[in-house]
């Protein structure tokens, strides 16, 4: 147990190291709107909502370890040194026997969400190490099968999804592409020396042929036995045709085989929106049809894009469960979402639940601040699109789709006092009106040149932001 508590904090550090410069998806360059209509209209629905979670939660919740890295054989990642690799694997392996989170509770999750003004869900259906968190009939490697099998939830996607679905959320499914527990990805023939599959395809095609198999099965439980899904969220970008690999993908760092690793997007997309139709593929950094919008990670792009895109982020520092995490302030959460949204994105928040199935309780206080913010000032960031002139200083612009309503999004520091703001461009009409969202009361304002002062109520201290609503002159 030491030997894991040490790893875990060498693990958790290197890590973040790694994620910031090595491991994230970087902003993409090429984007391709979908021809189908029921896409497109999903599509549209989902750029409405903004706002979204994202669930990590599997093997590596039970040592609090970030999620399935550790068994990755890359010289970034680091290790007890007197434990060997395949002993490792063999022990974080072992975890599939442990995990029981009999307080399993995806109600209180997605009420939490719910509160924080989330309005869809991308829940960890099958991370990197192949452990199915739902009731996969292609392995016994999942939840399912270990010492949860008995309880009512142990198909514990159902039950997440379900409880979502009843809060009004948009069903995501996130799914891993590579599976490093299948013998038809890294076959026990060979080492494992990185994230890719351990065996040349040319020479055991009928091998990779299996793993396209195994994929497109459990894609296929996923899309026909856990009721409606809006999102099929798809990771671990290095599995995909060789002739796809682009200097983003070599950006990464990341050894690419002279081998192909397709597994035939097509016909997955085929499948599943014949079950799912108007279903939103994101195969992430995979540019084409399939990747329906873009997903820069841990960061925001630096300017406004007009294509569709999240940035997918932590409320900590890992996506899944640390034990003391370091969480963001709810403050720097709702700017990073005024900034996305203001850019034309939706912000993807992720959080790890513990090894119970409970969410920690700074998580729960985190959302909740969170919330305190979003259901006042809602207006101004849901069903919103893009405005021309997108920011000034400290304050961001938003407007409503049928462009006649603009909003002003100011962000407050923790040690702003001042009675007036003020920002240049999005100049109100003449006579319009200019509401404070948050409570409806109309402000003194006044415009000269390209200039735009706003008078602060006496009423408006500890928020994170301040939101206005008015017509614009352009």
């Amino acid at each position: 147990m030491m030997k894991s508590l040490i790893f875990s904090i060498l693990f958790f550090c290197s890590a973040i190291t790694f994620a910031q410069q090595n491991d994230i998806m970087p902003q993409s360059t090429h984007y391709e709107w979908p021809k189908d209509p029921l896409v497109k209209e999903k599509l549209n629905n989902w750029q409405d909502k903004k706002f979204g979670m994202i669930v990590h939660w599997g093997l590596y919740a039970v040592p609090g370890i970030i999620e399935s890295w550790s068994i990755c054989s890359e010289d970034w990642i680091e290790r007890d040194s007197t434990i060997s690799y395949e002993n490792y694997k063999k022990w974080y392996w072992d975890f599939s026997n442990k995990f029981n989170p009999t307080n399993f509770n995806p109600e209180q999750w997605a009420a939490a969400g719910k509160n924080a003004g989330m309005k869809y869900l991308v829940f960890t259906t099958k991370h990197h190490d192949g452990f199915a968190m739902f009731d996969t009939k292609q392995s016994d490697f999942s939840i399912a099968r270990g010492p949860f099998a008995n309880n009512p939830k142990a198909d514990v996607a159902k039950y997440v999804f379900d409880a979502f679905r009843k809060e009004g959320f948009m069903i995501g499914a996130y799914f891993s592409k590579p599976d490093w527990h299948s013998q038809y990805y890294w076959w026990q023939k060979y080492a494992t020396a990185d994230r890719n599959n351990n065996y040349d395809i040319r020479k055991y095609p009928w091998r990779w042929n299996k793993f396209k198999d195994f994929t497109y099965n459990q894609i296929g439980e996923l899309m026909n036995n856990y009721g409606s899904v809006d999102i099929l969220w798809l990771d671990g970008g290095w599995v995909r045709p060789l002739e796809t690999v682009n200097e983003e993908v070599l950006s990464w760092g990341a050894n690419i085989p002279k081998w192909s690793q397709d597994i035939d997007m097509p016909k997955i997309a085929t499948m599943a929106r014949k079950a799912q139709p108007g279903l939103l593929m994101v195969d992430r950094t995979v540019h084409g049809p399939y990747e329906n919008y873009q997903t820069p990670e841990q960061r925001i792009p630096d300017k406004q894009l007009d294509y569709p895109w999240e940035s997918c982020m932590t409320l900590g520092g890992a996506w899944g469960f640390v034990p003391n995490d370091n969480y963001k302030p709810a403050a720097e959460v709702v700017h990073k979402l005024v900034e996305i949204v203001a850019k034309g994105g939706s912000l993807l928040l992720g959080i790890g639940p513990k090894p119970d199935g409970t969410l920690p309780e700074d998580v729960l206080k985190k959302l909740a601040d969170i919330g305190k913010w979003t259901s006042v000032n809602g207006k101004a960031i849901y069903n919103t699109r893009t405005a021309k002139n997108y920011h000034s200083d400290k304050t961001w612009f938003t407007q409503s789709k049928d462009a006649k309503t603009r909003y002003a999004i100011y962000c407050l520091l923790a040690d702003d006092k001042q009675t007036e703001i003020s920002w240049n461009g999005n100049t109100p009409k003449k006579g319009t009106t200019v509401k404070l969202i948050s409570t409806g009361q109309k402000v003194t304002w006044k415009s000269v040149g390209d200039k735009t002062t706003i008078k602060l109520p006496g009423n408006v201290k500890n928020q994170p932001a301040l939101a206005f609503e008015f017509e614009a002159v352009d």
